[in-house]
């Protein structure tokens, strides 16, 4: 075993939130050390191709899934350095202020202990650090006003303006999608080429993955970055009170000892609580930070309703954006749909491809053969989707367990539960009946749903932020209740899921927790 020289930040995970951290704490003069798990990628790694793509989805020890819906999380994490943000849509909408207070307005789900007014500037700011393309001024309709965004939004295809008739027969509101791309060049990175291979990373630097954003940053200002680096468990001292660094394992699979003043698990929703509860001490039985019992429980997701639609013109599908060219907060009210509870978040005009997430071949699953070729040619030029996204409220018994199972460094794999209730059932559904009515009023010449099996996106939850020790894991900056050196970081701090996607979200509170941090350095690393 090897002792490193003790560091004053070590950081779990290279990705969304990790990034932020180690750039605001390097920059604030701290000694930074980040750990992640898989490879160090460059630009140059980022292969537009389906194929090559895979090499950044989800790798290392697998999560056992149990559950009515079990959760498919291929598409939601990342191997290697910029963790799943290699490969994410970079659509960066905002949570709204009906997010943040459900259970007082509702007498559902939970509170958050923080409002939209506090993570509003994190938004702000996110959206300068970054570049994020957009019309600020057009979702007031929705949100609070806020800052411009650096740039104008993003061009629009054919493929998103053929929907427009349809939103606008059905009273539905759309404005350009916020997204973390750059329409122009921006801070020495180019303007997008819109080719639509977001999806599987962008070579180019146009889209804000932290490659190029915070984790740039960080480097620049000293942090160092350790690859093949698998975090097993996080250390105490003897009385329990402090955490003191990590036990990793790396390339050569060799035992490795980091200290550290202050530890931050950035990693995955799903593998914070997996780290915590491994780290089970005589002093904390029951795993990390869990004197409240919830370390892995609240485990949530959102799930999408598509809608399919075949035009006779060329719709130009390859073009443009992987995420979306628009998007609409008009059904972000949580009883918007009679009968059922959550929000939803709507999608339009996505970049296709032929296989692999979303393409051609997955549009018509009831087809084979010669039928399936005659439709993808169809298809290729003239098919286009809709998509809503819904909200899954904060439930118990969706939750990450240590397994009997092990993986190839001793440590228990996590187990993952989680069954949709009937609010999500019925919100999915309805999604589905407004997308069919969209669609039938574009003028298409074939619409229809994307039905299968219904979907897991975006985990989240598992180490939420609350009031005190006995109602969540952390307080609103992400801090452990119990140990006060220990930080999460990531969507597993949120209590609530909302129906928008939370990349924005993640960037916005890690701001809010690193500066925190930062600014009150001396009373959290004694």
């Amino acid at each position: 075993m090897a002792m490193h020289e003790k560091v004053d930040v070590a950081i779990v995970g290279a990705g969304a939130s990790g990034s932020v951290f180690a750039a605001v704490l390097a920059k604030a003069g701290k000694k930074v050390v980040v750990l992640e798990t898989g490879p160090d990628w460059q630009l140059s790694d980022l292969i537009s191709s389906d194929f090559w793509g895979r090499r950044i989805k989800a790798a290392g020890a697998p999560f056992l899934l149990a559950g009515k819906n079990p959760f498919g999380y291929g598409y939601q994490s990342g191997w290697g350095v910029g963790g799943a943000a290699l490969h994410y849509f970079a659509n960066l909408p905002r949570l709204l202020p009906n997010d943040f207070k459900i259970r007082s307005e509702h007498n559902r789900a939970l509170d958050w202990p923080i409002s939209y007014q506090d993570v509003a500037p994190y938004y702000d700011k996110v959206a300068r650090d970054i570049g994020v393309s957009g019309n600020a001024k057009a979702e007031e309709i929705w949100r609070p006003a806020g800052e411009p965004y650096p740039m104008p939004p993003m061009k629009t295809f054919r493929n998103g303006e053929v929907w427009l008739k349809g939103f606008e027969a059905l009273g539905i509101r759309m404005v350009p999608a916020a997204v973390g791309m750059n329409s122009t060049d921006y801070k020495g990175r180019p303007a997008c080429i819109y080719d639509g291979w977001c999806h599987i990373g962008c070579p180019t630097g146009a889209l804000s993955n932290p490659l190029v954003t915070y984790l740039a940053e960080a480097r620049k200002a000293g942090a160092e970055v350790r690859a093949r680096s698998t975090v097993t468990r996080v250390l105490t001292n003897r009385q329990g009170t402090r955490v003191r660094g990590l036990e990793y394992y790396d390339a050569k699979k060799e035992r490795q000892v980091q200290e550290a003043s202050v530890v931050v698990l950035a990693a995955w929703s799903a593998q914070n609580p997996r780290l915590l509860l491994n780290s089970a001490t005589d002093r904390h039985p029951r795993g990390l930070a869990n004197a409240s019992g919830l370390v892995g429980k609240y485990m949530m997701c959102h799930y999408s309703s598509g809608t399919w639609a075949l035009f006779d013109q060329d719709v130009q599908n390859h073009l443009g954006t992987t995420g979306a060219q628009f998007m609409s907060y008009d059904r972000y009210g949580k009883t918007a749909h009679p009968g059922v509870f959550g929000s939803s978040f709507i999608v339009a005009g996505s970049a296709l491809k032929t296989s692999d997430l979303g393409g051609f071949a997955n549009a018509r699953l009831d087809l084979f053969g010669a039928e399936l070729q005659a439709f993808m040619k169809r298809a290729a030029r003239g098919l286009t989707r809709i998509g809503a996204f819904g909200e899954e409220l904060p439930n118990l018994d969706n939750r990450i367990e240590l397994a009997a199972d092990k993986d190839e460094f001793g440590m228990p794999l996590g187990r993952l539960h989680h069954s949709f209730d009937q609010d999500a059932v019925g919100l999915w559904n309805a999604n589905f009946e407004e997308g069919l009515r969209i669609a039938k009023a574009t003028g298409a010449r074939e619409v229809w749903s994307a039905r299968g099996n219904m979907p897991t996106i975006h985990l989240m939850g598992g180490t939420i932020m609350g009031t005190d020790a006995g109602n969540s894991v952390v307080n609103s900056y992400g801090q452990s209740h119990e140990l006060p050196n220990l930080y999460l970081a990531g969507p597993g701090i949120f209590p609530t899921a909302g129906a928008s996607n939370p990349t924005n979200t993640i960037f916005a509170l890690s701001l809010r927790g690193a500066e925190q941090l930062a600014a009150k350095w001396g009373a959290v690393e004694l």
